[in-house]
């Protein structure tokens, strides 16, 4: 089983975060339009980009459990989940 082949459930929360990531790229654009000043503009830039890492991070942890509990049970080794998701998260940089 790979990593980025399981079929998650996304809970509430992870879809909260995105929804507020949503709002912050919205606000951006109002501050482009409002002609607000680069460094306000890139600040806001640097806090969404953090908080879709956030979203990443959590996804891929997720996932990750999922399928290393899904291996143990199986008598499998987890190596590969691991190394897939390592993959994944330099994948997201």
């Amino acid at each position: 089983m790979e990593l980025g082949e399981v079929t998650m459930e996304y809970n509430d929360q992870v879809k909260n975060r995105l929804r507020r990531v949503e709002g912050q790229v919205r606000g951006v654009l109002n501050m482009m339009e409002s002609e607000k000043p680069c460094n306000d503009v890139v600040n806001q830039l640097s806090a969404v980009r953090a908080a879709v890492d956030r979203v990443i991070m959590y996804v891929i942890g997720e996932n990750m459990e999922q399928c290393i509990r899904e291996e143990l049970v199986s008598g499998r080794s987890a190596e590969k989940v691991i190394k897939d998701a390592v993959d994944l998260l330099m994948k997201s940089r």
